[in-house]
């Protein structure tokens, strides 16, 4: 039997491990910034926990999002996708509104994969309790502190935005809605 070297046994494990071009393997550093102007008088609504964008501060951008994992940390914050909502404007998805009776959401831009991930269903855990919801909008980190993000900030890269379906389903009381630690994976 032919003795193999240490060297040779190096290279070998070094070219079985994953090339840094692998989104899997990736870090996700902000991509860019943006900095923050004054709105219009008026313009910066700060209803549901918005923020409105601070003149000269300097927000991050991204392109990416954290690693997809079986168990995928993120931040969930509260959207109404109905007509007149919070959400605004319809679903990136379909051009629809939807019930926030019904669990929806949206995920951050580099989750939101372009819109692969449109319709498709993510299981979301927080406190011991699932809940299934649909994929059906983008929560852009990539722009913000303009007049068609109402001056506020990008959203983080850690986003799972949900409709009260979800929230209710999750057994948080009303009074702590807003945002949460939770998991997420594909369905």
């Amino acid at each position: 039997m032919k003795k193999i070297s240490l060297g040779a046994l190096l290279i070998v494990l070094v070219s079985l491990v994953p090339r840094s071009s692998d989104a899997r393997f990736q870090v996700c550093k902000p991509s860019g910034k943006i900095k923050g102007t004054k709105p219009p008088p008026g313009k910066c609504v700060e209803d549901n926990d918005s923020f409105c964008c601070i003149p000269g501060k300097l927000y991050p951008t991204y392109k990416c999002s954290p690693p997809v994992s079986g168990t995928t940390k993120a931040i969930l914050t509260l959207n109404s996708f109905e007509k007149g909502g919070d959400g605004g404007v319809p679903s990136k998805c379909d051009k629809k509104y939807h019930s926030d009776d019904t669990p929806v959401i949206a995920l951050s831009t580099g989750w939101y994969n372009g819109g692969r991930r449109c319709f498709q269903n993510i299981t979301i855990s927080s406190n011991g309790q699932m809940v299934n919801a649909m994929v059906v909008d983008e929560r852009d980190s990539t722009t913000g502190c303009d007049e068609e993000h109402d001056y506020q900030p990008p959203f983080a890269n850690n986003i799972v935005d949900a409709t009260r379906a979800v929230w209710k389903a999750l057994g948080v009381p009303m009074n702590d809605w807003g945002e949460l630690d939770i998991t997420w994976s594909d369905s």
